[in-house]
């Protein structure tokens, strides 16, 4: 064993062991328990980040802890590898996307090897691959013709000059992202998902994961928004409008009703693209909506727009004519796209009626406050409670609700209303009109319109040879890929050239982990044995929309009878961002322009606190832009494979477990990096000591229950922290277990130098410990020392230390001395002890400090100080 602690050669050996054994290959194995244990798969961007290297290290954690703890454990990993980076990059560098992400899979594959991630290799796939992609396509087919696929109208943002959808996030002010094209609202044939037919489900559901954080189940609730209200029905007012019939909008507040003083609808409604064909205003407002935004949160911040139709509906209840507006704030795929505006009791609604001189009737006063809505004033969120009715005809005094009952009632008397429950949510819209996606297999016939393609002739195979150049989909220009024969009629049709969004690989990849290798099915009976999902880890930002997919795509595999279960995460861990400090210049022109940290040298004052930095090659000052999450943007990034280089990888595991619990926010540190360095540097030394100088004395040194009384208190600390430190791992507190291990290792370094021997024994045993606590934290270190110091071939294979009962009843106990509340020292005292025997230890042991004083009262806390009070 080399003296030096040698990060790489150390990594190396393992990594080989490892490798020849196939150390982490999962097979099933009934006679144990089970833990699949899953880190949501990476995107191949080419290189790994710290949140990486953060989410895989909690995972490799657990996973191998549950393995010495005797479960069968399955970690497998993945490529979630089709999406727009892909295209972009072919374009920036001008290679076809398949290049691009094949290269990118095997180098951050290399690198997820070199942190010694305990990975089942052997169930690896990426998801742009024919062999993953032709299950999606199956199951399509099935959802199809279940009625949980559709195809409809849906309306997007339409890039004009690279002819392309754009995502939201793409549109900046009001133009497309790389064209710089006015961007328009558009509606195109798209496929849906129907995820609506399981609301109810989803959201009740919830509150069956106990294992779930609250605040990602509160999201989740929130997105699916279930509301209990009313549908009302204002009739158009013929003469205005010049035809019947009418508006249906849904409200949770139609105690409100009688204070309604106009209606909105969405520029895209058919009563505003009517009144727009006599009205060149109007029809103006409605393009500027179209090039507009489409997401409600966007919606919900943007100034309230509006113009009148010049219709008017009838109120339900009075009879009473309200003027109809086309408003930017209404969408159209929401509800029925209008909504009844009450002003005096709705903040939307507050501002669109103060902007343009609409009425403001207040039908509600809060209980127990004596408030008038002031139509001039600034909004009050007391405005919007709910309270008693006034001006609301014969519901005046009614309660509200008490009235929503008598309202509805009456609405559904008329024939103008029922109760009803809507939801926020909306069906899943997972057609994409570009090229790096999974091919939708569907063929558009003339006689027998849209036709799934057959199970014996997928995959639909995206080809992957392909020139982009950015302007529309390069399948829509290739009639070899979209010219085609209808499998029904066998007529000329033509092949669907949209995509699928890639949240429907990773909706249901997670369950192919399980049966990878079988290419005759999409799921086999492996798929039980393994499901749900252990432990899943992964970060907030996925909270809803793909665990909320996940969750569905589930069900409907459930109901279509390829699974037995509904939920397939029982435990989520969303792990915290890696943040770190920020440094920039401005340039000539005002901008920033920002510096890696590790370019520059920074002063901190007496509290670690930055308070100047300057840059490295220049001497001149930068200015200090705070912690922000590590990002290329910010150019505040640490290169994992530098630092795997510099310290082993090890190092880089310590470090990000021990520096902040998994769910809280860490914060790069390079200090921190080099004290983990040295405390794995510790336990080597202590290592090599133990089997140059102690292990030759075991054969003479007694057991451990009979060691004497220093070494027996010292084993009983040992065995106290490995308590808390079970404690801690089952609670998923895994930065306090790896500084359990540093506290051991304090421990172990100051044993008694007396009786050498009988340290040797106590050696033994702590190292023994200690090294188990550490194999999932850093694993190749403990590897090779475990086997170097003859505890086994494979640490791996050990039981996960439990505490010994005996270790931990001590003998004496070492009480804080206090006089008058400050500490004066430490007395020992036996552990059986009664009160008067501790007042009198601590009277002896503070005779000076109480200079012949009596105390007045003595105060002990047992097993942590004695205080004496004079």
């Amino acid at each position: 064993m080399q003296e030096k602690y040698d990060p790489l050669a150390v990594e190396r050996a393992a990594q080989h062991y490892w490798d020849e054994r196939q150390s982490f290959k999962a097979v099933e194995d009934s006679s144990r328990p089970k833990y699949y244990c899953l880190s949501m798969f990476p995107y191949p961007s080419g290189k790994l980040h710290m949140g990486h290297v953060r989410n895989y290290s909690i995972g490799d954690v657990l996973a191998r802890y549950h393995r010495m703890r005797g479960y069968n454990v399955l970690q497998p990993m993945g490529w979630d590898a089709f999406g727009m980076p892909a295209e972009n990059a072919a374009i920036q560098n001008g290679i076809p996307p398949a290049q691009w992400t094949y290269s990118n899979i095997a180098y951050m594959k290399r690198q997820l090897q070199r942190l010694g991630f305990g990975i089942d290799w052997s169930r690896e796939f990426a998801t742009c691959r024919p062999e993953y992609y032709r299950w999606e396509q199956w199951v399509f087919r099935r959802l199809y013709e279940k009625g949980l696929i559709y195809r409809k109208l849906g309306l997007v943002n339409w890039d004009p000059v690279d002819q392309t959808v754009l995502a939201n996030e793409q549109v900046i002010d009001g133009r497309g992202w790389r064209s710089g094209a006015l961007v328009e609202k558009r509606e195109i044939p798209m496929y849906y998902m129907r995820i609506t037919a399981y609301a109810d489900e989803l959201l009740d559901a919830l509150n069956d994961l106990p294992g779930w954080p609250e605040q990602v189940k509160r999201m989740q609730a929130n997105w699916i928004g279930r509301s209990e209200g009313a549908e009302v029905v204002f009739p158009y007012d013929e003469a205005s409008v010049g035809q019947a019939g009418s508006l249906r909008v849904f409200t949770t507040r139609v105690d409100t009703l009688y204070g309604a003083t106009y209606v909105a609808v969405a520029a895209e409604h058919p009563l505003a693209l009517t009144a727009a064909q006599r009205d060149p205003e109007l029809a103006a407002f409605i393009e500027e909506c179209r090039r507009g935004a489409v997401a409600e949160a966007e919606i919900a911040t943007m100034e309230k727009k509006g113009r009148p139709t010049g219709f008017y509906v009838l109120h339900p209840l009075t009879g009473e004519k309200l003027p109809v507006w086309v408003a930017n704030y209404v969408l159209m795929g929401y509800g029925e796209g209008a909504v009844m505006a009450v002003p005096a009791h709705d903040e939307r609604d507050f501002a669109f009626a103060q902007k343009y001189g609409l009425p403001i009737k207040q039908v509600i006063r809060p209980a127990g406050k004596d408030l008038d809505v002031d139509p001039q004033g600034p909004w009050r969120e007391d405005y919007a409670e709910l309270g008693l009715l006034v001006a609301s005809g014969p519901y005046t005094g009614m309660r509200s609700e008490e009235a929503k009952e008598a309202i509805t009632a009456a609405l559904a008397e008329k024939g103008l209303g029922a109760k009803r429950v809507q939801y926020r949510l909306r069906d899943w819209g997972i057609s994409r009109q570009r090229y790096w996606g999974c091919p939708i297999p569907i063929v558009h016939c003339d006689d027998c319109g849209d036709v799934p393609v057959p199970d014996e002739q997928l995959p639909v195979v995206l080809p992957e040879h392909v020139a982009l150049t950015g302007r529309g989909s390069p399948l829509a220009q290739m009639p070899e890929f979209y010219e085609t024969t209808c499998p029904r009629c066998g007529k000329p049709a033509r092949r669907e050239t949209d995509t699928m969004d890639t949240f429907v690989e990773s909706s249901w990849y997670f369950l192919r982990f399980c049966c990878a290798d079988n290419h005759q099915a999409m799921l086999d009976e492996r798929v039980q044995y393994w499901m749900p999902v252990d432990q899943y880890i992964g970060g907030i930002e996925h909270a809803i929309l793909h665990l909320l997919y996940s969750r569905f795509f589930t069900r409907a595999l459930r109901d279509l009878g390829l699974v037995g279960f509904s939920e397939p995460f029982t435990r989520l861990l969303t792990q915290g961002m890696v943040v770190a400090e920020t440094y920039y210049r401005l340039t000539v022109e005002g901008r920033k322009e920002w510096i890696n940290p590790a370019d520059v040298l920074v002063e901190r004052d007496p509290k670690g606190r930055i308070v100047a930095a300057r840059l490295k090659t220049d001497g001149q000052p930068v200015h200090i832009g705070g912690i922000e999450k590590m990002s290329k943007s910010k150019n505040n990034g640490v290169d994992p494979q530098a630092l795997i280089d510099r310290y082993g990888a090890d190092t880089a595991r310590f470090f990000i477990i021990f520096a902040a619990p998994p769910e809280a926010q860490l914060e790069w540190s390079d200090s921190g990096v080099e004290g983990a360095h040295r405390f794995l540097r510790r336990v080597w030394a202590f290592g090599h000591k133990y089997r140059r100088e102690l292990q030759p004395l075991l054969p003479s040194a007694p057991a451990v229950s009979a060691l004497p009384a220093s070494l027996a208190a010292a084993r009983c600390e040992l065995h106290t922290i490995l308590q808390q430190a079970n404690h801690d791992m089952g609670k998923q507190q895994l930065n306090t277990v790896a500084s359990a291990t540093m506290k051991m290792l304090n421990v172990l370094e100051r044993l008694p130098e007396a009786e050498p021997a009988a340290r040797a024994r106590l050696a033994e045993e702590g190292l023994s410990l200690l090294l188990r606590v550490l194999a999932p934290i850093a694993p190749h270190l403990v590897h090779v020392l475990w086997r170097e110091c003859g505890f086994g071939e494979d640490v791996l294979d050990a039981p996960w230390p439990e505490p010994d009962p005996t270790a931990l009843q001590r003998s004496e106990v070492e009480l804080v001395l206090q006089v008058n509340g400050k500490t004066r020292g430490k007395i020992v005292v036996p552990a059986e002890a009664d009160q008067a025997a501790i007042e009198a230890a601590a009277l002896q042991a503070a005779a000076h400090h109480l200079e012949g004083r009596t105390p007045k009262r003595v105060v002990v806390v047992p097993g942590r100080l004695v205080n004496l009070v004079v």
